[in-house]
């Protein structure tokens, strides 16, 4: 196996490499989240820091890495006698995205157990990582119910494992460390709450810097033996830091104007819960071990505050994490141990504060100073004009209905659309496919019974075999993938008018990013219809592209529809098991070419002969309405919805499953 790539020769990237080190010196930090662009060296810092960490003592023999000097009295493998114990190198296991649930918690003979009684355990990934690094790549393509166990096993330090009334309990404390691509999807926030610091990396754009990078990248490829060699006193330098810091931590103050400043610092950010509190005390008290001093610093607190504090303020779901360092500064001075400074009046309404944002006027796009652009429109909706109009800004969004794909799925792991899963509520039994992962207790009894007799049954003990097995069919929730099909033509254009729409449209993205769905984004206007965003985990990826939409021109529902149509197509290969729910954002009105009502009827027909769920979101405005887009409904084989029967407080809407061309399948 070659040398991993060293931790010192990363180049650049230092809050990535200070935020893994102060987690070195105190595990208590809680980890590190890094967030970033691939091809930043993300994976190869997590990788190399496990060479740095100092060894630890483990009990001979135990499969557990119980602690010599404090064995875990409920260690399947014990009870272990306190004794001087053996030092092995701290363990980094990596947890694969797709990884089972007995690969991550360990495996328990089921037959074994029912037949004697006996609790054959197989430890998982969570007891090779007690007492050293779990790294998750891409863990926000994690898995929901790998998350629940992550997070109950970080929340307890313990992990359980449970079939039908037996478990076996282990320790299970770890440093948990995670990377991710952001364009590919946020964490939930439970998970995101439980990394102690978080940091952003991308790549430099300074020549010189990406001269050396690869410079190094090349050597370590042509002999990674000798470019480790070279590095080698860096490498025990840091070491022995580490070592070092370890020792000073216990007796580092932390002061009350220190704690003080951390309160304070965390009340101005409004994070939730007491968390960030602690994490920020812990890391500056960290910061200082690492400095070589034993009293925290104004300067710990605000590095402190930069890696803790991001991906806990308060902000809205598109928003990236980030902090106002502006803010941060002024926040640390006035609840300084010292106070004054060149700014005694911080300005409210300054970057980050409570006043009032710069005067615009959101629902017409205009700037600040400009005339608000005119939302007047002719008979059929057309703008003044007829030509592209600027990208107009999105209402607040709401709280939407709850649409699903009927039937039932077999898709991913998410919130949205009923389908069978290894994780829900029990729905019935089956024979075992490969190995058994959640037993049926009751069919496997019932199945077992008939059988005692002729097995030659004396005792009280149940004679199992491995046929009398029956896996539990659960039930629980899928996600899908949500494609928007928008209509950003003419009789769309009127400001306030898109305004509604593209709201509408947020508001049922911020839905997708809770359901653990993927989205898509086509548009059509003027003579055509292109693919804004092929479909993605990254909603906010497609927030964005629907923000800078431009709207104008005729209105090719067909070529929107036809297009849309051949994206599903696409997506069938490579994900046939997600199902797709088609949402249609238009006032159903087709023009442009021959026969535009017609082609897109037939389109439109090709949606219900494949069985796809829809919905059309009906944004026809006026007091006199055409029914065009409930026609289209139609068409689909779909429903469809108002922009206010879409609000989930709405009191003519009606929380309705999509019905696709289920009634004509019945």
């Amino acid at each position: 196996m070659s040398s991993p790539f060293p931790f010192t020769a990363v180049v650049g990237q230092d809050d990535l490499r200070l935020a893994l080190l102060l987690n070195a010196v105190s595990p208590a930090v809680g980890g590190v989240l890094v967030r970033g662009e691939k091809g930043t060296a993300k994976s190869t810092a997590v990788r190399a820091l496990s060479v740095l960490i100092p060894e630890v003592d483990v009990v001979a023999g135990c499969r557990f890495s119980c602690a010599p000097a404090s064995p875990d009295p409920a260690c399947p493998d014990g009870p272990h006698e306190v004794g001087p114990g053996t030092k092995r190198p701290a363990r980094m296991v990596e947890l694969p995205v797709g990884a089972s649930e007995d690969r991550l918690v360990g495996a328990l003979d089921i037959e074994r157990a029912l037949a004697e009684g006996v609790k054959a355990f197989e430890p998982g990934l969570l007891a090779d990582a007690h007492r050293g690094i779990l790294y998750v790549d891409e863990v926000n393509l994690l898995h929901d119910h790998l998350v629940d166990l992550l997070l109950d096993a970080a929340a307890m330090g313990a992990s359980y494992v449970e079939r039908e009334g037996v478990s076996v309990r282990h320790a299970a404390r770890f440093l948990l460390v995670g990377t991710m691509n952001p364009e590919e999807g946020e964490l939930r926030p439970q998970l995101l709450d439980r990394f102690g610091l978080t940091v952003e990396v991308a790549a430099s754009r300074e020549p010189d810097q990406r001269v050396e990078v690869v410079r190094r990248r090349l050597a370590y490829d042509d002999d990674p033996e000798g470019f480790a060699a070279r590095w080698d006193d860096e490498e025990s330098a840091v070491r022995a830091r580490i070592v070092a810091a370890r020792a000073l931590l216990p007796s580092v103050l932390l002061g009350d104007g220190a704690l003080r400043q951390i309160a304070a610092t965390c009340a101005a950010f409004e994070v939730d819960g007491m968390r960030a509190d602690i994490v920020m005390a812990r890391t500056a008290t960290a910061l200082a071990a690492w400095a070589g001093r034993t009293e925290v610093l104004a300067e710990d607190v605000r590095q402190a505050a930069l890696l803790a504090l991001p991906h806990r303020r308060r902000r809205n779901p598109f928003d990236a994490p980030g902090l106002d360092e502006d803010k941060l500064d002024e926040t640390l001075e006035e609840f300084g141990e010292q106070s004054g400074g060149e700014d005694d009046d911080p300005d409210p309404d300054g970057p980050g504060g409570g006043g009032q944002p710069p005067q615009e006027d959101p629902d017409d796009g205009s700037g600040p100073g400009e005339a608000p652009a005119q939302a007047e429109s002719g008979e059929g909706g057309q703008p003044q004009g007829g030509g592209e109009q600027s990208p107009v800004r999105a209402a607040e969004p709401f709280r939407t209905k709850v649409l699903s794909v009927p039937g039932l799925g077999e898709g991913a792991a998410g919130r949205r659309s009923r389908a069978r899963t290894e994780h829900g509520r029990t729905t019935g039994s089956r024979r075992p496919q490969g190995a058994l992962t959640k037993l049926h207790l009751a069919a496997t009894v019932q199945a077992a019974a008939p059988h005692q007799l002729a097995r030659g049954r004396s005792g009280r003990g149940l004679v199992v075999r491995r046929d009398d097995l029956r896996q539990a069919t659960r039930e629980g929730r899928e996600g899908n993938l949500v494609l928007f099909v928008v209509d950003a033509s003419g009789s769309m254009a009127a400001r306030q008018r898109m305004s509604a729409v593209k709201g509408a449209v947020l508001s049922l993205l911020l839905d997708a990013y809770q359901r653990r769905d993927k989205v898509g984004l086509v548009a059509f206007r003027g003579s055509a219809a292109e693919v804004a965003l092929p479909p993605t985990s990254s909603v906010d990826a497609a927030a964005a592209r629907l923000e800078s939409l431009p709207t104008g021109g005729r209105t090719p529902l067909a070529a929107g529809l036809l297009r849309a149509h051949d994206v599903l197509r696409v997506e069938r290969l490579r994900d046939a098991a997600r199902r797709p729910l088609v949402v249609v954002v238009t006032d159903g009105r087709a023009t442009g070419g021959p026969e535009p009502v017609a082609l897109a009827g037939r389109a439109a027909r090709l949606f219900a002969a494949d069985s796809v769920a829809s919905v059309v979101v009906d944004c026809e405005a006026g007091a006199v309405r055409l029914g065009l887009a409930g026609q289209l409904a139609v068409e689909l084989g779909g429903t469809a919805v108002t922009l206010d029967e879409l609000r989930a407080d709405s009191i003519a809407g009606l929380v309705r499953d999509v019905q696709g061309n289920s009634r004509r399948a019945a």
